[in-house]
């Protein structure tokens, strides 16, 4: 079966980059709603994930390139890792995002490429430095006769990234681009989960860039599930999409506890999944009733439909886990994508294709995935 995608031919003609690619999340979503992209990821298992969807791929670390290598592109994309400073909090985590915000500086100020290299060489983590690919790219596009600035830029990461994003708006604002930046919650736009992301889009053609406005209300812990109006539908639940589990379940973190089960955070089938992990595959599942009867353990399919991948989306390769849980929710994608274009809302149709998508076999036809 193959489903017919809403958008085949966008207003504009936009091109994608996506840097650190992952399994394809963000590719997902451009392909709903048909704008060309092309990822670069260096993960072996996430690059088998994306060949058996279909997704264009450049297998090779981010820094080998550049935009000279994808000049076609007039958009660029990514969510670069940023583990050195995700715990904020920790004194060696404010420390590699200071660092971090003066190599921003650095690269704003055209510092030579192989000053900064030489330094960023010299960190404890290699990692810290990889957040500032996009602006490298962006700059480098601007600063080269011989290309265009990318039209477009949307960049996403976990919370703790957003001072690095707040950095990169004033430098783009300065480069005459329109800037937004911010959190956004996952639920809040119809991902079955609650997970906060740091967002940023901007645009340079004349559009003004606006991150998009929530469809769906909020997830309040021990706040019944709010009924629809007139702006906004209610948040999903997990039991909204993993239909087949058929009666009610409970979902146990089973880390991140010290050992401590009084500490294992819980989510009952009628509420958002939390933040999908890579340590997803380590939650208990269990019959929601005081027996609490061991259920079969999230498979990767249900594990990506909280993320809503396509049930039939082809998980490849090893590591799966990490794999779902690094994504970009392609739901979300939709949402920042259609709002950093320009493109129409999106709706009931980019819903439908991405919820009965499935990879395309040899002979064409639409194929089951075996995860």
């Amino acid at each position: 079966m193959t489903i017919a995608l809403p958008h085949q031919r966008p207003p504009v003609d936009f091109r994608i980059v996506d840097l650190f690619a992952g399994p394809g999340g963000l590719d997902m979503a451009a392909m709903i709603l048909g704008v060309p992209s092309v990822g670069i990821e260096w993960d072996p298992n996430a690059v088998m994930t994306r060949d058996a969807a279909g997704l264009r791929t450049e297998h090779g670390d981010v820094r080998a390139y550049g935009p000279k290598d994808f000049p076609e592109a007039n958009v660029l994309a990514g969510g670069p890792p940023c583990q050195s400073f995700t715990v904020a909090g920790t004194g060696a985590g404010r420390h590699a995002l200071d660092d971090v915000l003066k190599f921003v500086q650095r690269l704003v100020d055209r510092d030579a490429r192989a000053d900064i290299d030489a330094d960023l060489a010299k960190m404890d983590d290699e990692r810290t430095g990889l957040v500032l690919e996009p602006l490298r790219w962006v700059l480098s596009a601007i600063d080269d006769p011989s290309l265009r600035p990318y039209d477009a830029i949307v960049l996403e990461q976990v919370p703790a990234a957003l001072p690095v994003w707040e950095a990169y708006a004033k430098a783009l604002v300065n480069e005459g681009y329109s800037v937004d930046c911010g959190i956004l919650h996952t639920e809040a736009f119809g991902v079955p989960q609650t997970r906060r992301r740091a967002i940023l889009v901007a645009r340079r053609d004349g559009h003004r860039a606006a991150l998009p406005e929530p469809t769906h209300h909020r997830y309040r812990k021990g706040a019944p599930r709010p009924e629809p109006d007139l702006v906004l539908e209610s948040w999903v639940a997990m039991e909204d999409v993993l239909t087949e589990r058929g009666s009610p379940f409970q979902v146990v973190s089973n880390y991140g506890t010290g050992g401590d089960p009084r500490l294992r955070g819980r989510r009952r089938s009628c509420e958002p999944s939390a933040t999908v992990t890579g340590k997803v595959s380590r939650n208990r599942i269990v019959t929601d009733d005081p027996a609490e009867r061991d259920l079969p353990r999230l498979s990767h399919s249900e594990a990506g439909r909280l993320q809503t991948f396509p049930k039939r989306f082809p998980w490849s390769g090893g590591d799966i886990a990490q794999q779902i849980g690094n994504a970009v929710p392609p739901r979300l994608g939709i949402h920042v994508l259609s709002s950093a274009l320009g493109l129409p809302l999106p709706g009931k149709d980019e819903w439908h294709a991405l919820a009965e998508w499935a990879p395309v076999s040899r002979d064409g036809a639409g194929a089951e995935a075996a995860h």
